[in-house]
């Protein structure tokens, strides 16, 4: 395992020549460069936040085949995610987790008894949908058993399927992870200032980390920065055509002895959406909305238009649990980089990724889905490599991510093994399995002359590029939207580990420690 910290220092880099340079740590980044140095491609990519800073840390963290869209008669949509389901399934199992799935039929909803069961039918054919996941029709009886908490009087019955539910930005810092081990440079907190051109062609990036700038050469370039899509492709004077349409949405995460639930239930909405309730530890999350948006793209807010919405939607569904305001404990508000369509309603936009390649030869790829994400990257390190007259094949439908090179059967023996091995409890080793996977192991090890926390801390610093405790606790752990409580209570040892690490100064940790208490704040404060 190659750690990120390690890599060359930007300033190695001007003296050579890339073959693909990718702008954007976001899943679809991070999937190219690992499909392109998984070829042999010499790969730089560059990132201005810290990995999954974007939308791929504030999805509704599913990797699911996109039922909806039969609605919209996307049948290849629905086939590529369902295929893809499988695929990250078996390449992440740390990360990729099946989970039972009720979809409640009911009065006046999406769809009827008849058509629910048509739709999953065509949606398991069409997703070649293993046997033991396959749909299964309940009767309202059956329906009321899996979760007692629903609506009666409108009840009809249910769909009752798998879908697998992951961790939007481990999973991306993984897919960079790998795509190190494979050869890429990748670096966060490195903004792409400029395109550098020669005969009105790119041929590299101007790059700024830390207040110096250098100058990086490449035969591609290649733009994947989702809801930055279109700066930069002004910055490149060729925004013209299709634009991006942002929408947001919204998740809401409240306490599991306020609303549990068994399995992941996905209801009807008035209005024509659908919306998730899926359990998660100790926790239960809701989501999402689906809203035109045009505010800053760094921190989109949570209103309190969103969160009345969503506890309506809720309670309507569920009426004896009436959830408040005051039971949520955390929130967090993402951007769908979709692309525009006239007159259509942000719900009934395709989801589908497009490619945009401009005069000046910079390819640009926009929309998709987290769950195709290697589909996409695949089909853009075809184009480079069709430009670059290489002939080599994608490898990454056989390339297990991160620490996922263990069969699913296997991961529980694993986990009691390691306990015992350790000597640790086993639900905390099962917490950093389902993290790091077999490199769980690394932080087991460096514990044993240390404290857990302070090993685990070291090692997303050491080996996944954390450089902030915004990057800790949000996108390395999750537990600024899953466990705030425990950000609170670890955040002065934290920020001792980075103080130390970093070399930080007084004012430096000070001003790292007011941004996560912005954070604690920001997820329960609704404008």
């Amino acid at each position: 395992m190659i750690a990120i910290s390690e890599q060359p220092s930007i300033k190695d880099l001007p003296n050579q020549l890339f073959d693909l340079i990718i702008i954007g740590g976001g899943i679809t980044g991070a999937g190219i460069a690992l499909d392109a140095a998984s070829r042999g491609l010499k790969v730089a990519l560059f990132e201005k936040l810290d990995f999954a800073s974007g939308t791929s840390s504030r999805s509704t963290k599913l990797i699911h085949g996109g039922l909806r869209y039969l609605k919209q008669f996307d049948f290849k949509l629905v086939r590529d995610t369902g295929t893809e389901r499988a695929i990250a399934y078996k390449n992440a199992p740390h990360l990729v987790i099946p989970e039972k799935m009720l979809m409640p039929i009911v009065e006046g909803g999406s769809y009827g008894k008849f058509m629910a069961g048509v739709g999953l039918t065509i949606y398991d054919w069409l997703a070649n949908v293993k046997k033991s996941e396959r749909r299964k029709m309940v009767n309202k009886k059956q329906a009321l058993t899996i979760e007692p908490k629903l609506r009666q009087d409108i009840l009809k019955g249910g769909g009752y399927y798998t879908e697998y539910r992951t961790d939007d930005a481990r999973l991306t810092v993984e897919v960079i992870k790998t795509a190190v081990a494979q050869g890429a440079y990748c670096y966060n907190y490195t903004e792409v200032s400029d395109f550098l051109y020669e005969n009105d062609q790119v041929i590299g990036v101007t790059v700024n980390q830390n207040d110096q700038l250098f100058a990086v050469k490449a035969k591609t370039v290649v733009n994947a920065t989702g809801p930055w899509t279109d700066g930069l492709r002004k910055k490149d004077k060729s925004l013209q055509g299709k634009r991006l349409h942002l929408t947001k949405g919204v998740h809401l995460v409240v306490p599991k002895e306020r609303f549990s639930v068994q399995d992941t239930i996905y209801f009807d909405v008035p209005g024509g959406r659908m919306i998730f309730v899926i359990p998660r530890g100790e926790i239960t999350y809701i989501g999402t909305t689906d809203t035109n948006y045009k505010g800053e793209l760094e921190e989109p807010t949570v209103t309190k238009e969103d969160v009345t919405y969503l506890l309506a939607s809720v309670n309507s569904m569920f009426p004896s649990i009436k959830l408040e305001e005051n039971d949520i404990i955390s929130s967090w508000s993402g951007l769908r980089p979709l692309i525009h369509e006239e007159g259509k309603d942000p719900s009934e936009i395709s989801r589908k990724d497009e490619v945009f390649e401009s005069d000046s030869g910079l390819i640009t790829i926009a929309g998709g889905k987290l769950t195709g994400y290697r589909l996409m990257a695949k089909k853009i390190v075809d184009k480079v490599c069709d430009r670059l007259g290489i002939n080599e094949t994608s490898k990454t439908k056989q390339l297990p991510i991160g620490g996922g090179n263990i069969a699913p059967e296997l991961m529980t023996g694993f986990i009691e093994q390691a306990a015992i091995q350790f000597s640790v409890d086993k639900k905390k080793v099962s917490d950093l399995f389902y993290k790091y996977g077999v490199n769980a192991t690394t932080v087991l090890e460096n514990a044993q002359n240390s404290s857990l926390l302070e090993a685990e801390v070291d090692y997303t610093i050491q080996f996944e590029g954390a450089k902030k405790l915004v990057d800790y606790f949000i996108r390395r752990t999750g537990y600024m939207y899953f466990n705030p409580q425990r950000v609170s209570s670890e955040l002065d040892i934290v920020a001792d580990i980075f103080t130390k690490t970093f070399d930080w100064s007084d004012e430096q940790k000070n001003k790292e420690i007011k941004s996560i208490q912005h954070w604690l704040k920001r997820i329960t404060n609704f404008i």
